[in-house]
């Protein structure tokens, strides 16, 4: 096994239970795994391979809990730019309907090269469409070849326009056909050891486009695993419209809905939840059921504010997501935190009682907690999130010598990450493995890749017109 030291750190922000900050620091790596965290002198002086880290801050790799990585095909969209979700998914599913092999293998891996030069080192992704011959498999090689930890959640819609669901009937699948491929990804590419690169969630897309019995099976074979950390994944209380949709056709809430199908647990996360209630929050708490916040995507879907500070003061693990690039048009983890902090700060002071907290309604450092250890337990891993001796060496550092950190790295490097800027990682760390060097990606070759990217999101949108 290989070495890897990261030398001379102006602050190592570790996130740890008690949110070590060390400074003059360096982590060294062995293997895939951090093997000691200190100050700088009391650390080995030489490893295979040596970063030199003054003038950095080093955190831990940041984990995306949601996302859609083939939308980055249809980013900006003009027909649904100003849409709200029911009717941006309408005018989007006919050209998602295009969708090949090539194109989901070619914008997984734009979507993650994005991820990683921001910093991000775990992703999950929720593929929910296959037409025309599509598998996650696909998904699953393009984030083994640019170096990407990997949580694929196979999607699915099984209720088309004709039985009463959003999406078109010739995008949806046969039931039976669905749960034997969720088997066969499971069984085929699922790793539950230490440092696993891939894992494979159960993941039905969301209560308008599947049945009640898909649900409910879809938990039973997730289940089946026993002990092998096979996680289940949904959309719920996204906005008003799914809330009604919830109400007409189950005659109850969303967290009712997922109670009753067995979607509520230490193995559920749910994305958005913008619409949860107390008697939601409750829930999700006892049963320690997740939620990936996507703060981006519900602004610029106009579905509402979450409320993630009573979340998290109710006990409820919260973990971060970019969501679907068409639904952001963006993945930027960084940036992702930022608006995470800024809109919790605004969204109490929108409530009738105004605002209990003020500005600390949620810091800079709690909002990177989310983005790191809070997105890890979300996702089942007790093996990433945080920097500690024996923990994955998943990390990223920032050059605190540029414009954006000028006159804020010099007074608290952490929090200015967030306040002050949306910077570029200068060097991404997977699993012991340097995939972005001094600003550019060390796995794939870019230029190529986006102009391949450009030329198929061109292609999807003529195709469908």
């Amino acid at each position: 096994m290989t070495t890897l030291l990261i030398r001379n750190a102006t602050c190592v922000a570790t996130f740890d239970d008690a949110r070590t900050e060390w400074h003059d620091a360096s982590v060294f790596v062995h293997g895939h795994r951090i093997e000691a965290i200190g100050p700088a002198a009391h650390l080995p002086q030489t490893a295979d391979e040596v970063i030199d880290a003054r003038g950095h801050l080093v955190v831990p790799g940041l984990v995306n809990t949601h996302h859609h990585m083939y939308q980055s095909l249809t980013r900006a969209i003009p027909a649904v730019q100003d849409a709200e979700l029911f009717s941006w998914l309408r005018g989007l599913y006919p050209i998602w309907a295009g969708l090949t092999p090539e194109m989901v293998y070619v914008s997984t891996q734009l979507a993650m090269a994005e991820l990683l030069l921001a910093g991000c080192t775990t992703s999950s992704d929720h593929l929910y469409v296959y037409p025309n011959g599509v598998r996650l498999d696909d998904s699953i090689d393009a984030a083994r070849e640019i170096g990407m930890r990997f949580v694929a959640a196979r999607g699915s819609m099984s209720v088309g326009a004709s039985q009463g669901g959003l999406p078109p009937d010739r995008m949806v699948g046969r039931e039976d056909a669905i749960l034997k491929d969720t088997q066969r990804l499971i069984e085929t590419h699922h790793d539950a050891a230490h440092g696993a690169m891939v894992n494979v969630a159960v993941a039905p897309c969301s209560p308008f486009s599947v049945s009640r019995d898909l649900m409910r099976e879809s938990a039973m074979l997730a289940r089946s695993f026993k002990g092998q950390g096979v996680r289940l994944h949904t959309h719920l209380a996204e906005n008003d419209h799914d809330i009604a949709y919830s109400r007409e056709k189950f005659n109850c809430t969303p967290t009712e809905y997922a109670q009753d199908l067995g979607w509520l647990g230490h193995d559920v996360w749910h994305a958005h939840c913008v619409k949860l209630d107390a008697p939601g929050i409750a829930l999700f708490a006892k049963t320690k059921t997740g939620v990936a916040h996507c703060p981006c995507s519900n602004m610029r879907l106009a579905s509402g504010i979450a409320p993630i500070r009573r979340m998290l003061d109710a006990g409820v693990p919260v973990g971060l997501g970019v969501d679907g690039s068409a639904s952001n048009d963006g993945a930027h983890m960084v940036n992702e935190a930022r608006q995470a902090l800024l809109l919790a700060r605004v969204g109490r002071s929108l409530e009738p009682f105004g605002c209990d907290h003020g500005p600390s309604e949620m810091t800079a450092r709690d909002a990177l907690a989310i983005a790191t250890r809070g997105g890890a337990e979300v996702l089942g891993r007790a093996d990433i999130g945080h920097l500690a001796p024996g923990m994955c060496a998943d990390l990223a550092l920032f050059d605190l010598n540029t414009v954006a950190f000028a006159g804020g790295a010099v007074h608290d490097p952490v929090a200015s990450l967030l306040l002050c800027a949306s910077p570029q990682a200068a060097y991404t760390v997977v699993n012991g493995r340097v995939v972005v060097r001094q600003g550019q990606l060390a796995t794939v070759d870019l230029g190529p890749l986006v102009e391949r990217h450009n030329r198929l999101a061109r292609q999807l949108a003529l195709d469908a017109r």
